[in-house]
């Protein structure tokens, strides 16, 4: 198959292949292993197939583009990216979408190799093609350009290349050709400052970060919206957060949520706004965000109190966020009778919403109440069993129904739920003295499918490796749940049957 295929190369390299030649090159490249594809293959044999790109037959340059895939992955990134990049560049030009696929997909291989990453830097061409392909109709084509340049700019000299020269123009020429491509350069921008304080300030300095948070804090809703969501992700990392705190940005938000009460168009930004804020509690410090910005909490508790489906979720999300950590649930403690009468909200949600919702209130409700062993203080412990008890009037039984549910993602959602209480005294009390509930945890009949079945494993794991279950359980159900760990989450019993002489 080797002698075939490197009969046909070059055929394909005197340019005189036919169609149904390229076809077989197709099956014989694919048929040889990479190795061997290597031993044979000339400079001459790829600039040639790249050539055979250059015709108005989309079934050739089909063929081409798969050969080409095969062929170039055989060979070092440095290797492609010191012989083909003319190549390349026309590549990065054609007007066939694959074709732009394939070459970005090179440059992405290129980009990830510390050796050949350097030899696109001295090639201004192609990375101006590249940044020209954020523009560009195909989200793939894009998506990959957005991922290479970003690659490109954690060394000092990519950051160099690309706003210390002319390419910072070509950068913002393309912002030009849409709103859509405008929030792709943006996208970019936040995913090369997230990398070091370094890179936000070639960002900054460009002037690219200061526009997207005029964008963010102008009069118009849905940008606002898009904006947002680019912020929280520069607010995930420290210097991120000290540069929009030290630019007055998260007071703007703050002051634009406590206008939002006079805006009718406000549910247009208003929910990402206060995610911003979710988020911000859980990377920094909960106490110290709900101190400063008063705002945020009494929003969110007008969110979770209203009567829209989607504010609830947002408020319900931004619940679970804030109180995944011990600092967070005893902010939302502090709000006493308001928080509980919410958590019957959230209860009755849980078993009344559209499925949705549902889910996100389980979810919420499975990080509130989680305590990790270390953390288990008599007070924490109190609060929580406080939560879960103003859920419902029979909390258990509230989750035990959403569990009995033939629906996979609410039946999973309720086990989670018995996951994060199931290590607290408390609830193995409560589990213990529901009748029937210990038989429903280690009966295996109930679980149809491989996620409900995980989740179900997760929770005979939380029992068994809680310090208090055998004295709670007592040793018969504390060496049945053991037994159904050992088992793993899929195990079977196996079933002996027994011939019977003259049956049929």
């Amino acid at each position: 198959m080797a002698e075939a295929a490197a009969e046909l190369l070059e055929r394909a390299a005197r340019r005189d292949a036919a169609l149904e030649e390229l076809r077989a090159l197709r099956v014989a490249v694919q048929a040889v292993p990479p190795a061997a594809l290597r031993a044979r293959l000339g400079e001459h044999h790829l600039v040639a197939l790249f050539g055979l790109l250059g015709v108005n037959d989309r079934e050739q340059v089909s063929a081409c583009v798969s050969i080409l895939e095969r062929l170039l992955q055989a060979l070092d990134p440095l290797y492609v990216i010191q012989n083909l990049r003319e190549e390349l560049q026309k590549g990065l030009f054609h007007p066939d979408d694959s074709v732009k696929i394939l070459t970005m997909s090179q440059v992405g291989r290129i980009v990830e190799d510390s050796a050949a990453v350097t030899e696109i830097l001295r090639s201004p061409e192609l990375l101006r093609q590249i940044i020209n392909c954020i523009g560009g109709d195909k989200i793939a084509v894009a998506k990959e350009a957005i991922k290479s340049l970003s690659r490109i700019a954690q060394s000092q000299e990519g950051l160099e290349a690309l706003f210390g020269s002319s390419l910072l123009s070509d950068l913002r020429n393309v912002m030009a050709t849409s709103d859509v491509v405008r929030y792709r350069v943006y996208e970019l921008i936040v995913e090369i400052s997230s990398v070091s304080a370094e890179s936000l300030n070639y960002c900054a300095d460009s002037g690219l970060i200061p526009e997207l948070i005029g964008e963010l804090t102008g009069e118009d809703v849905l940008v606002r919206a898009t904006c947002i969501e680019m912020v929280t992700s520069l607010a995930h990392t420290p210097h991120g957060r000290q540069y929009l705190a030290q630019h007055g940005v998260i007071d703007k938000i703050s002051n634009i949520i406590l206008g939002a009460e006079s805006d009718p168009f406000s549910s247009f930004y208003l929910p990402g706004f206060v995610k911003f804020f979710g988020n911000l509690a859980v990377v920094d410090s909960p106490q110290q965000i709900c101190e400063r910005y008063p705002v945020f909490m009494e929003k969110v508790f007008e969110m979770a109190e209203s009567q829209d489906p989607t504010m609830i979720g947002v408020a319900v999300d931004t619940l679970g966020i804030l109180g995944s950590n011990v600092e967070g649930k005893q902010v939302l403690q502090k709000t006493r009778s308001r928080f509980q009468n919410l958590l019957s909200k959230i209860g009755h949600q849980a078993k009344n919403a559209p499925t949705e919702l549902r889910l996100r209130c389980l979810d919420a409700i499975s990080s509130l109440l989680y305590l990790p062993p270390e953390q288990q203080t008599e007070d924490l412990l109190r609060m929580t069993e406080s939560w879960f008890t103003s859920l419902s009037s029979q909390p258990l039984g509230l989750f035990r129904s959403i569990s009995t549910q033939p629906f996979p993602d609410l039946h999973c959602g309720a086990l989670r739920v018995f996951t994060a209480i199931a290590n607290q005294p408390w609830a193995q009390k409560l589990m213990l003295d529901s009748p029937g509930f210990v038989e429903y945890v280690v009966d295996r009949s109930v679980e149809p499918d491989k996620a409900s079945k995980d989740a179900k494993y997760e929770l005979v794991k939380a029992l068994v490796n809680s310090k208090t279950i055998a004295e709670i359980f007592g040793n018969q159900y504390y060496l049945r749940l053991r037994a159904y760990l050992q088992e793993g989450p899929y195990y079977v019993k196996a079933v002996s049957t027994t011939a019977v002489e003259g049956a049929e």
